[in-house]
């Protein structure tokens, strides 16, 4: 994508999405950093819908957990400084759509689901985590990381 083949103003939004994307996941990773008795034991044990097998059996496995806790709580770090700085967005994006495309595949938004902890972010099918994927979709798209980021030092083109 050329950097001029974008408006100032639709860079602006992109890159304050980007950010606020950003923000979100850090602060969701931070969050499980300074709790050091979060686990995804139990998200993963409530799972339904198509996959709920798939994402009981990793909860019944107790170094498979160890290993999950670890990289989703440091998935989402690395995800929103990312995001936040511009720096591997690329990676960060598809990071990001990986990780919450899984929360979307454990907690599907199905009209008969009863979760142990309901969060009232459904609107049959569309959660908020199922936006979130498409928001980082866009991001992927429309990179925004070599216009204003750290991406833009690093991935310098010679004129």
């Amino acid at each position: 994508m050329k950097e001029n083949s974008l408006s100032k103003m639709q860079v602006l939004v992109l890159v304050l999405a980007r950010v606020l994307m950003g923000w979100y996941c850090l602060y969701e990773g931070m969050v499980k950093v300074m709790n050091p008795s979060w686990s995804s034991f139990a998200y993963l044990n409530d799972s339904q819908g198509w996959f709920a097998g798939f994402f009981r059996d990793m909860a019944s496995n107790p170094e498979l957990i160890s290993l999950i806790d670890f990289l989703n709580v440091w998935g989402l770090v690395a995800i929103g400084l990312g995001l936040i700085l511009g720096l591997l967005t690329r990676i960060a994006t598809v990071g990001g759509i990986v990780l919450i495309a899984l929360y979307c595949l454990s907690h599907p938004s199905l009209i008969d689901a009863n979760y142990m902890l309901p969060t009232g972010e459904t609107a049959m099918w569309v959660g908020k985590n199922l936006i979130f994927v498409f928001l980082l979709l866009i991001l992927y798209l429309f990179p925004t990381g070599h216009i204003i980021g750290i991406d833009r030092l690093l991935f310098k083109k010679k004129n």
